[in-house]
């Protein structure tokens, strides 16, 4: 259990982080128009960036539920395990979410922003921001498999990161570009923003599981 705890700790820790910069560099765009796409994108790369390679060696860096999907259906982790990864990830977020609501409260929050960085489908519908979704975190868990699982790169933080920005250029104008149903869950509960929520749960799953099935089963090297 010690183990447990020191990884569970760890995937809490770095989901706040995700969450806190991420959602925050969203509400700070939102209040000051100075972040933009760009600096966004941005935020949630590098933070991932930094966590992972801070972290990745006590949990294995997941920080988002649908990366540990992946590796519950590769048998890479325990079940018990995986569902206390999904808690910690889950509950960090929301940590991180009330904290942002906390200190942003001088700007007005009510009026500049509501939603504390929440995620939602803009120009699209509900099947098509699923698929966004899908298609975005296919991409990351597949450099994460390719990185990782495949061969021990020593910029694997790095090139995830940069994965995690480059989707969210694609994705952010069309559904926030959560690609973490985590990213998604903690600012919509502390919000109550829960529109179109369930693209964030659907998307980043199927797609996670695809591509951990699809390295597994046949780009992996035989062990």
């Amino acid at each position: 259990m010690p183990g447990n705890l020191r990884a569970f700790t760890a995937e809490l820790i770095g989901t706040f982080a995700l969450i806190f910069v991420g959602a925050g560099a969203v509400c700070m765009e939102t209040i000051t128009g100075k972040v933009g796409l760009t600096g966004i994108a941005l935020a949630h790369g590098l933070t991932i960036m930094a966590m992972a390679a801070a972290l990745g060696p006590v949990s294995g860096g997941h920080f988002n539920p649908a990366v540990t999907a992946g590796m519950l259906a590769t048998r890479r982790i325990d079940p018990v395990r995986g569902v206390g990864y999904i808690l910690a990830q889950l509950l960090g977020a929301t940590l991180a979410a009330l904290f942002l609501s906390q200190i942003l409260h001088n700007f007005d929050v009510a009026a500049n922003a509501p939603f504390l960085g929440s995620c939602d489908l803009s120009g699209i519908g509900f099947k098509g921001g699923a698929a966004i979704e899908a298609v975005i975190t296919f991409f990351l868990i597949f450099v994460i498999f390719g990185t990782t699982e495949n061969d021990k790169s020593p910029i694997a933080p790095l090139i995830i990161g940069m994965t995690i920005t480059t989707g969210i250029f694609v994705a952010g104008p069309l559904t926030g570009g959560a690609i973490n149903p985590a990213r998604a869950f903690g600012p919509a509960l502390v919000s109550g923003h829960w529109a179109n929520h369930l693209v964030y749960w659907i998307g980043p799953l199927v797609g996670g599981v695809a591509a951990a099935l699809r390295w597994d089963n046949f780009l992996l090297k035989k062990r």
